[in-house]
């Protein structure tokens, strides 16, 4: 007797808002080639936004910041104690990352949007709502503890086990710790985060990232010979020069490149 099928995965409703129609026409050609999603809507400002998430009641709403009517983190704001409802920004502009992170964003892409991270990011929802909560929503205290940090979340702060973060990528004066199911940003810097988590549970690997060993699914080299880290969810890190001693003395890979 053949094995009984497995379920078919949920397809998840996406609302696009942006009022560049190049945008629109882009996300819609990535997200085509996303299995397990569907656009539901289209709106061109934050108010046709607004009207749309209420009537649609979109699963994901892949969101622009500056557009006509109200902006994208008005509307987010206003969503944020919609717990069905899951906001990806895609946006230009980088300097609304950390406001973005505050209300609970699962990314936040920078355009022309990659079709790798968006779908990262669809993944990241996906995990999101079958997973536990990676992180605890508690009042701010000022407790040392290697094992989690303190990051800002809405009105407060929010304890974040360090266990459940893939990799943390600097982004100028802040750094973003990224987890199975959502980023979080903070201002600090990459050699304090490895400190605080010490050595073995953090590998430094480039000027601009660290990672979790457990995360690396392998090693591999890129047109360059340069090694490249791929993570279980499909986020490619590649590894600055004068770190390669140490990703050789952490990982079991090879010391002659592919093209040698």
């Amino acid at each position: 007797m053949s094995p009984p099928e497995k379920p078919a995965p949920s397809v998840l409703r996406v609302l696009l808002a942006d009022d560049e129609q190049l945008a629109l026409t882009r996300l819609e050609g990535v997200l085509a080639n996303i299995p397990g999603v569907a656009v539901a809507g289209v709106a061109h400002d934050g108010d046709e936004a607004a009207a749309q998430v209420a009537a649609l009641k979109p699963d994901i709403l892949l969101l622009d910041i500056r557009m006509p009517g109200q902006s994208g983190l008005s509307l987010a704001h206003a969503l944020r104690d919609e717990p069905d409802i899951d906001v990806i920004f895609t946006t230009a502009f980088d300097q609304f990352a950390l406001q973005a992170f505050e209300l609970d964003a699962v990314d936040y892409l920078l355009k022309p949007v990659e079709a790798q991270r968006l779908s990262i990011a669809i993944d990241r929802v996906r995990r999101r709502r079958r997973e536990p909560a990676d992180d605890v929503p508690v009042p701010a205290r000022t407790e040392d503890d290697s094992s989690f940090i303190w990051v800002p979340y809405r009105d407060g702060s929010v304890r974040v086990d360090l266990a459940s973060v893939d990799w943390i990528e600097a982004a100028r004066d802040y750094a973003l710790l990224h987890t199975p199911t959502r980023s979080h940003m903070l201002r600090a810097t990459l050699d304090s985060l490895q400190e605080h988590a010490g050595p073995d549970n953090m590998v430094r690997v480039s000027r601009s990232a660290i990672v979790r060993p457990a995360a690396v699914v392998r090693v591999g080299r890129d047109g360059r010979g340069n090694f490249v880290l791929e993570l279980y969810d499909g986020t490619a890190i590649r590894v600055g020069v004068t770190y390669a001693e140490t990703v050789r003395a952490r990982f079991p890979v090879g010391i002659r490149s592919e093209q040698g």
